[in-house]
């Protein structure tokens, strides 16, 4: 399927690896233009000569890097100095360490809202105005499974990403929506990424089990018996960002599986 957005241009964020990284490589595949964004330079310039290999079409997709924590106001001062005529928003953070609620001090809920809410906020506030003039604009937020199925050592994100949800949910069934532009949050359960070893370390240091016999356990309970990859969820990325996915906004996507037990 030609999704119709060759030629469109788009900022990826946490794109050195991972999640972000898939939906870059899918975005790229369609003949999107990226910008990717994450901290370490080092990976982010690998994913970039990745992404350029991976460029097809005449002409090729350009793919730009740009090593920040867009989670601050100078990392999107220093992607914004690029221009803000962005087509495609990929809203994406590391999530915060899992813990105990505890042992959570108001830093550690400042820094996780900050993160996960505020940012994802401040890039659709940069952005979606230009869209709407343009009349045609795609932000997907990559949140978490958790914002419908809580998990209890993820307290910070349930949290902070559940506020970015309810902003969401209000926003994009603003005006915006009847000039072309589209709002929606992808939510992936388990996908094979560091942050899922690294939620699944703190899973088997709590319940002093060895970290195999808690990596098999969580597949076992995920309906599909297998853990995602990132290529698939850069798949579901790039339709939502599609011509074709015009008619869909405020929309929270979950791919997990199965693993969500829920009618609705």
């Amino acid at each position: 399927m030609d999704l119709g957005i060759a030629g469109k241009t788009a900022l990826v964020c946490g794109a050195s690896k991972g999640l972000g990284y898939g939906c870059a490589e899918a975005l790229v595949r369609e003949g999107v233009n990226v910008v990717i964004v994450a901290r370490g330079a080092e990976a982010l310039e690998a994913a970039a000569a990745k992404l350029a290999a991976a460029a097809t079409g005449s002409p090729a997709p350009f793919v730009k890097h740009v090593a920040a924590d867009i989670t601050t106001e100078a990392g999107r001062a220093a992607v914004f100095a690029l221009g803000h005529d962005f087509d495609i928003v990929v809203t994406n953070a590391g999530g915060p360490p899992p813990g105990d609620f505890r042992s959570w001090d108001r830093e550690a809920w400042i820094k996780a809202v900050d993160a996960n809410m505020l940012t994802p906020i401040e890039l659709i506030k940069a952005t979606v105005d230009g869209m709407a003039k343009r009349g045609f604009g795609r932000i997907v937020n990559i949140t978490s499974s958790s914002v419908k199925s809580p998990i209890d050592i993820l307290g910070l994100s349930n949290g902070a990403r559940s506020g970015l949800t309810g902003f969401v949910a209000g926003v994009a069934r603003t005006a915006i929506a009847a000039q072309g532009v589209t709002i929606n949050n992808l939510l992936p359960g388990s996908f094979d990424t560091d942050r899922l070893k690294g939620t699944m370390a703190g899973t088997a240091q709590k319940t002093g089990q060895d970290f195999d016999t808690v990596w098999e356990a969580r597949k076992k309970n995920i309906p599909a018996r297998r853990f995602g990859t990132p290529a698939e969820f850069g798949a579901i990325c790039a339709f939502l960002c599609s011509m074709q996915a015009g008619y869909m906004t405020g929309q929270n996507v979950l791919a997990d599986g199965g693993a969500y037990p829920g009618t609705y």
